[in-house]
């Protein structure tokens, strides 16, 4: 705090001294003598000349002289041809008073006589000095200028050094960003964008966390099994023995290639900035086809039906995520529902929003939030287990970089009911970066 204060300090006071010096010099330079000042010199100028005008030439310096002696008053007589300087001379013959500034701090005013004399009458300028009541108000008037400045200063580095502390412990791998700071101060809004960061900071350690142990537990299964099937695989007697065997690996393989994809799918979306690729689409063709995609055997009797609502030709958006985020959630209902699955768009005037429902079982309430975290599945008690977990969690992530939202209700089906949803009147654009 004391190096921000001073600073400003200095500065407030230097320009306030600039200021008063500055201010002095312009009225010491442009201020003149009033007229009512010339008055007296005009008096005296009368008064003399009316005692020389008795008198010859040869003695109205002598009688000057007297004159400022016996009045007390300092004037002489100058020869109009003692002085040069056309403006002065100009001024002295119109008959007024000129004024001069002569040496060892004195003011001259000069008064013509007649064409070849002038009368000088010398004062002495005040010296004008600081006393001590002066210099005390001068202190007491800049340490005011102090008082008030430490008063503004002090709330803002209280906060700001809050802020580094908080900073530095963050630093310090302690993933808690918990500085209080006043909303009406200055670095609120800093206070904020911090927080913000050490929250997406920690989410992102958090999940990456998640995700590593995950997937280190996912892909220790088909490894088990390719070694389990590898084994069998040497000790077998015939070729279709080991072809069967050979199968077994390959679908292995197969599903830890899932694995990575979708986690790398995922991890792109985890990342601090994602270019969005904003356009325009006609989701009147995109929402049925992708549904027909996904529609079972012919001798499974589950179904999609899709109802299409609104201007949905202009649909803005990345299209790429928001397929992969639809994909999700369709596969999703398609895996729980026992016959049905009803899939909704609608194009608004300010929002778009997409519901899928189905008949099945549906999400208890308490697990509702949990869903959409990486790697979490809710698996009953005697299902084959399909999938990583992952598919809600990337749903979230698309919808958070349109800066839209998902959410998760009972469905009039008796099954679950997504709904995701984002700004309609958003602009297409070359690729935008969001962070």
């Amino acid at each position: 705090m004391a190096r921000h204060f001073l600073g400003l300090y200095l500065l407030i006071a230097g320009t306030l001294a600039a200021v008063s010096w500055a201010q002095d010099a312009l009225l010491q330079l442009y201020t003149r003598p009033n007229a009512l000042d010339d008055a007296p010199v005009a008096l005296a100028v009368s008064i003399v000349k009316g005692r020389l005008r008795e008198l010859p030439e040869a003695q109205w310096k002598s009688e000057v002289a007297a004159l400022a002696a016996s009045s007390g008053i300092d004037m002489e007589l100058y020869l109009t041809a003692d002085f040069v300087g056309r403006q002065t001379l100009d001024k002295l013959e119109r008959g007024e008073v000129a004024h001069m500034r002569g040496s060892a701090r004195q003011s001259w005013a000069l008064k013509q006589l007649d064409a070849g004399h002038l009368l000088v009458l010398k004062s002495a300028e005040s010296d004008v000095r600081r006393g001590a009541l002066d210099w005390l108000l001068t202190v007491g008037f800049y340490a005011a200028i102090a008082f008030v400045i430490m008063i503004w200063l002090w709330p803002l580095t209280r906060d700001l050094r809050s802020l580094e502390a908080s900073a530095r412990r963050f630093g310090d791998r302690n993933w808690h960003f918990n500085v209080t700071v006043n909303p009406r101060s200055p670095v609120s809004s800093l206070a904020a964008t911090f927080r913000k960061m050490a929250a997406r900071i920690d989410g992102l350690i958090a999940s990456h966390r998640d995700m590593s142990n995950a997937v280190s537990h996912e892909i220790r299964t088909p490894l088990s099994r390719m070694q389990f099937e590898i084994e069998l695989g040497l000790a077998a007697s015939s070729l279709p023995e080991v072809r069967e065997r050979l199968a077994q690996i390959k679908a292995d393989i197969g599903a830890i290639n899932d694995l990575v994809n979708a986690t790398m799918e995922y991890a792109i979306l985890e990342r601090a900035d994602v270019a969005l690729n904003m356009g325009r689409h006609d989701f009147s063709v995109l929402i049925p086809a992708i549904a027909e995609s996904a529609r079972p055997d012919a001798d499974d009797n589950r179904r999609v039906v899709t109802n299409i609502q609104g201007n949905t030709g202009q649909v803005v958006c990345d299209v790429h995520l928001l397929e992969s985020a639809y994909k999700n959630l369709l596969y999703n209902a398609m895996r729980f529902a026992k016959r049905d699955v009803r899939v909704t768009f609608e194009a608004g005037d300010s929002i778009n929003r997409l519901t899928v429902e189905d008949d099945g079982p549906g999400i208890p309430a308490e697990d509702r939030d949990r869903i959409f975290e990486s790697f979490v599945q809710l698996q009953r008690s005697g299902e084959v287990k399909q999938g990583f977990g992952l598919g809600l969690a990337i749903v979230k992530r698309v919808m958070e970089w349109h800066d839209g939202s998902v959410f998760v209700d009972t469905s009039p089906l008796g099954g679950a009911r997504f709904t995701i949803s984002w700004p309609a009147n958003t602009k297409p654009s070359a690729p935008v970066r969001r962070s």
